[in-house]
């Protein structure tokens, strides 16, 4: 799934809560909960050999830049702007952090994470569905996620 639809769900589910702590976990989890669901994704791997082909890595860098602005507004259109959803904007991404980390710098304990984040929760990855039902879903989830902000 796209950041920006992360980002923004994140917040969503974040918004519910009032404990800032459970809405930090809640946007944890939510990015989750939504790479359960078959979804589009840029690709990130030109960022594995971005010390030695930085100009083809280029266009993934600025997708992932693109997301992350795009984010950040909807939250200062969307919400009050207080710090937990900021926390909870940045927390959402994480998992999707520690696989581009884990693509440009390799180690134990991100492989392993990288491992569990591709096998079991983007489990239906490599299955025959359209792409227009993957960007149905990363819509309807946007469209909910702003009704929730509303």
């Amino acid at each position: 799934m796209i950041l920006l639809v992360h980002i923004i769900f994140g917040v969503a589910v974040a918004s519910l809560v009032e404990s800032p702590y459970f809405a930090i976990v809640l946007a944890l989890l939510s990015h989750y909960f939504l790479d359960l669901f078959p979804h589009i994704e840029y690709p990130i791997d030109n960022l594995k050999n971005i010390q030695k082909k930085f100009k083809k890595a280029l266009p993934e860098l600025f997708y992932l830049f693109v997301d992350v602005i795009l984010g950040i507004l909807s939250i200062f259109v969307f919400t009050d702007k207080s710090l937990i959803f900021f926390l909870c904007a940045f927390v959402s991404i994480i998992p999707d952090s520690l696989t581009v980390l884990s693509a440009i710098m390799p180690n134990k304990l991100l492989k392993l994470h990288d491992l569990f984040h591709r096998k079991h929760i983007h489990f239906l990855r490599d299955k025959k569905i359209s792409n227009f039902y993957r960007i149905s879903i990363q819509i309807v989830t946007v469209i909910i996620s702003f009704m929730i902000l509303k």
